[in-house]
This record gives C-alpha cells, structure tokens and sequence, in this order.
C-alpha cells in the first residue's frame, strides 16, 4: 500500500460503464513529491489506477516539474520532463503494459517570460518528445493570502498573464499552432479571459474550472465564490478559442474537504458535490468543447480513480451517447491529435 490506499479502499465501487472509451487528458507523473499523498506515481501506480475498470486508451500527461536536468541553461532543463515522459510513453507503446497509450500526448514547460528567446525551448521540448510534445503548460497560479493557498510553479508575482514579456513568449507558441494550458486561481479568470481575447489564434485550455478557491479567506464562502465564478467562466466561454477541462476539482485548495473526513467519498457524493460547477461549465462551453479529467494523482487525495470516473459517468448520464462519446473521448483525442495506435 502507498500513499492514502488504506483510506481509499474503503470505498470500492466497479465501474458504471466500464466499455466506454476514455481518454483521459490530464495526470502527471512524479517522484519524491513529499509534499502529495502519493509520493511517487510512475508507470507501476499509473497502471494499477488506469486497468482498475473503466476502459482507458489513452492519456495526455501535464508538466508537473518532474526530473528537469540538473545540469545546463536553465531555460532548457524543463527538457528533462519532456525526455522522461516520453520514456515512460515509448514503454507505453512496446504493449507489454496494457491496451493504454499512456502519454500519447505531453504537455511540457517553457518559461514564456523569457520572451521570444522561449522558441528554442519549444524546438527542444519537439525534438525531445518522440511527435508526443503538443503544448505548454505555464502557470500563473496566486493569491495574496500565500500563507494558507500556495503559489503556482514558477510564479513570480500576481499578473503572470498580463506580463508583456509573458505574452512576446507566448507569441512564439501560438505561432508554431502548439496548445496552451491555462492554470489560475478564480479571482485570475479575468486576465486568461483578457490573454483569451488578445490571442484568438491561441488554442487554450482551462484547467480545473479555474480553480474555485475555498481554504484561507475563501473557506466557508462557497456560495458567495460561486456566484463570481459563474459570471467570470461565462465570459471566457465566449471566446471560441478557449476549451474546459472537467475535473480536478477535489484538490485541498477547492475547500470541499473530502481529504479529512474518516472515509473517502462515493462517486454519487462526489458528484452531488460538485455536479453546479460541471453544468454551468457544460451549459457555457458546450459538450463540444468540454472533456473530462483525472488530475491524478493530485484529486486521489479525494478519491479513487474508479470513483472519479464513475462520479463523471453519473454527472454525465442523461447526455446522449453521441455527446458522452465526446466528453469522455472524442474531443481530447482531437484536440490534442492523439494517434492511438501509435
């Protein structure tokens, strides 16, 4: 047992639809990661969550600052990542693990601020990812109370989006078509909005909702947090060039709580619990520019893979088979031009 399986097995449940296809667009992979519950999380444990029941044929995994070179400019040891992933999806690809592609896609990480000197890290990040590198993730993630909501990777201050040397960086990525992931507190959503609309070549995605903040000054005040968030992901939707992840909505930080209570939740609790912010998110994007996602192993502080899949199979249930083929597949896999058979 590692990490909080002991926690987690108290709730097994099998899948609700265990044939549909799924690709799951967001996980990361680490080591030596004690500030997480699951310290490590490689190809063992990666396997044991993607072949516990729901049929998964495909991951796309997100930068998470894993094993960067410890050696050479630093701009370019974030190639460190991209070279390890591609590792893993190569071993992925031999078969011997399963029917999975896992990491058909890699997002990396370049630091945009260096402005347009980044291009030579998005050349490396291609050269390095095996025709898996598909795009960048830089976060701007902050919040002044930094004594109780931790600060993004990498942050250095509160307007990271808004930063002109940000966006000569970023610039360069839209250029080369490659896609952006888009990671900020709520109180934030309006500068992606304003990078949204600057960029309308950009192709964007929202993660997490925007992270609906409810610990520190946030705890409590879900409601009041809510009713914002609704108006500010509302006037992102209206950019064409901006899709949502559905997902990673149980971490610590969005204040539900999940990680503290004697036993973990069941998937019709999980979703009960957060079913408002993944319609409003479907009733303003749309099924066709939504997807579901893991954000394993962060939200298995929260709950089981198999739990978490299942709570969108329920939040999904009375959509068509047409859309939940999109929710759960078909719009990842295009958006991020997965090959699956490769």
């Amino acid at each position: 047992m590692s990490g909080n399986a002991e926690w987690l097995a108290q709730v097994i449940e099998d899948p609700i639809d265990p044939e549909i296809p799924i690709c799951d667009p967001h996980h990361h992979l680490w080591e030596f990661r004690n500030e997480r519950v699951w310290h490590r999380y490689l190809m063992d444990e990666i396997q044991a969550d993607l072949k516990s029941g729901h049929n998964i044929t495909s991951t796309v995994f997100i930068e998470c600052g894993a094993m960067y070179k410890r050696t050479g400019p630093p701009e370019l040891r974030v190639i460190g990542e991209t070279e390890f992933v591609n590792g893993v999806a190569a071993m992925s690809a031999s078969g011997l693990y399963g029917e999975t592609r896992v990491c058909a896609g890699i997002i990396g990480n370049a630091d945009f601020c260096l402005g347009s000197p980044v291009a030579a890290v998005l050349e490396a990040h291609e050269a390095a990812g095996g025709g898996r590198f598909r795009g960048i993730r830089h976060q701007a993630a902050w919040d002044a109370a930094s004594d109780h909501i931790p600060i993004g990777r990498n942050v250095r201050g509160p307007h990271t989006y808004m930063d002109p040397k940000f966006r000569e960086g970023f610039a360069e990525l839209v250029k080369r078509d490659y896609s952006f992931e888009a990671l900020v507190y709520h109180p934030q959503m309006p500068e992606l909005l304003d990078l949204a609309r600057t960029f309308p070549n950009a192709r964007i995605v929202l993660n997490h909702f925007g992270c609906p903040l409810g610990i520190g000054p946030y705890a409590g005040k879900q409601a009041e947090i809510f009713t914002v968030w609704k108006e500010q992901l509302r006037a992102l939707s209206e950019c064409p060039n901006v899709v949502a992840k559905l997902g990673g909505l149980v971490m610590e930080l969005n204040g539900f709580g999940f990680h503290e209570q004697p036993r973990p939740p069941t998937s019709a609790e999980l979703a009960d619990a957060t079913k408002d912010y993944y319609e409003h998110t479907l009733d303003c994007f749309g099924v066709e520019r939504c997807m579901f996602e893991s954000n394993f192993p962060v939200d298995k502080v929260s709950a089981s893979y198999t739990v978490i899949w299942n709570s969108f199979q329920r939040l999904a249930a009375n959509y068509s088979a047409a859309e939940k083929a999109a929710l759960f597949h078909d719009n990842a896999v295009a958006f991020y031009r997965l090959d699956e058979t490769a």
